[in-house]
């Protein structure tokens, strides 16, 4: 089909295609894949790429020019302006103009996000909303239980995730997935102007005051603010790591908590795309990225696996390297192949099998009568979130401790 044709297509369908002349669509676009029922394309949209989904009451390049490529957008979305691409948008997402939002997001239903955002690998709990000017890349962030209470990221924040090293391994988890699904936990706040060096595990009720970058893992409620520095000048060698326990450890627990949210879409989710037109295609959108995001983690973690070889000869060069500190280098660098065939190959579709069927028999009438997913999740009382939570976690803790028993060198962790 030429260009015009399509416009047309899309037009006696219902699209509202405002400026027709400044509507650009792939000839690999499948015209079948955009509904007909009150979407609106701006003038200055692109649409490319042969998984591109648009779902009925998307608003596309309302500010501003709009690039779609390969996206799977839901319901009532509206992506104002922009670059998008690989990603998956759930219901009532609305983002601001100037994003860059590259592959391998997830944004759950109802997240806000303002203008000029960048994220990439980026997953977002419904209710999330991120402020303006934000690079929030590698990262999930639960937490929040409505509109009114959700978890937010000031303006003018970064999630910092790319060392000296030239390394990637650094993904962050705000909350958790066993929990955060549940939509009942504290809402975590991280202040403006400040950021998150990954890969950190930030616990729900937290706050992070305005300014402060913060390096740590945190358990609990608490609220963190960071202190000047005094300015130093050392010798520094891009090769050397110190002791990598924690950053293994988030690493592999990140990993896991992905593969705990794949199961909940599966069993839990999926009853409600299959309500909505393009809804099955949705779904299928939403097992990809998750599995794609999956593989970025455990690609990335491999990359730092492999820098070890680096490091090890650099401080034996030096002449002081701590020997547990070099031990659990070694003992990771030699291990990795192990652990990536695990991580690879591991199902955690029989984990906590018996909790998972008590949960789902209890959700089963739920799933058949609630209008829609959030609402089911609000009628869940707490026996229910409960046995829910102990499913999940049981994906959890088996997937990571599977993945860790190689490391014998990590028996206790940093704090």
């Amino acid at each position: 089909m030429s260009l015009k044709d399509k416009v047309k297509a899309l037009t006696e369908k219902g699209v509202v295609v405002k400026d027709p002349f400044s509507l650009e669509i792939g000839d690999e676009v499948p015209i079948e894949r955009i509904s007909g029922r009150n979407v609106v394309l701006h003038g200055g949209t692109r649409i490319y790429g042969s998984r591109t989904l648009i779902s009925p009451g998307v608003v596309i390049g309302r500010e501003g020019p709009a690039t779609i490529v390969d996206c799977y957008i839901a319901p009532r979305v509206e992506l104002k302006g922009g670059f998008f691409e690989g990603s998956v948008f759930l219901e009532g997402v609305s983002i601001a103009s100037g994003a860059h939002v590259r592959e391998g997001c997830l944004l759950e239903e109802e997240t806000k996000v303002g203008h000029t955002v960048g994220l990439k690998q980026t997953i977002l709990f419904p209710y999330a909303t991120l402020g303006s000017l934000i690079n929030f890349c590698d990262c999930l962030l639960s937490g929040g239980t409505g509109r009114d209470n959700h978890s937010e990221v000031g303006s003018v924040y970064v999630h910092f995730n790319f060392t000296p090293q030239q390394d990637k391994a650094t993904p962050s988890l705000l909350g958790d997935v066993p929990r955060g699904v549940m939509l009942c936990e504290s809402p975590i706040f991280l202040g403006g102007q400040g950021g998150l060096v990954g890969p950190v595990h930030i616990d729900y009720g937290t706050v992070i005051s305005a300014g402060t970058v913060w390096r740590r893992d945190s358990a609990g409620r608490k609220l963190l603010h960071g202190t000047e520095t005094t300015p130093r000048c050392l010798p520094y060698n891009p090769d050397l790591y110190g002791d990598i326990r924690n950053k293994v450890f988030n690493n592999i627990n990140y990993i896991a908590n992905l593969m705990a949210l794949r199961e909940w879409y599966f069993h839990v989710r999926r009853p409600f795309f299959m309500r909505i037109e393009l809804g099955e295609e949705l779904f299928h959108g939403a097992l990809d990225v998750l599995s794609r995001s999956i593989s970025e983690r455990i690609k990335r973690l491999g990359e730092l696996a492999r820098k070890m070889e680096k490091s090890l000869k650099a401080w034996q060069e030096q002449g002081d390297g701590d020997r547990d500190t070099l031990r659990r280098q070694r003992e990771f660098m030699e291990n990795w192949p192990k652990i990536e065939g695990y991580l690879s190959s591991v199902s955690p579709e029989t984990m906590g099998l018996e909790k998972k069927e008590a949960f789902l028999k209890r959700i089963g009438k739920m799933q058949e009568k609630a209008p829609d997913y959030l609402k089911m999740v609000r009628l869940f009382d707490e026996e229910t979130r409960h046995l829910g939570t102990l499913w999940l976690e049981d994906i959890v803790s088996q997937v990571r401790e599977g993945a860790m028993v190689s490391l014998k060198s990590f028996h206790t962790q940093l704090v």
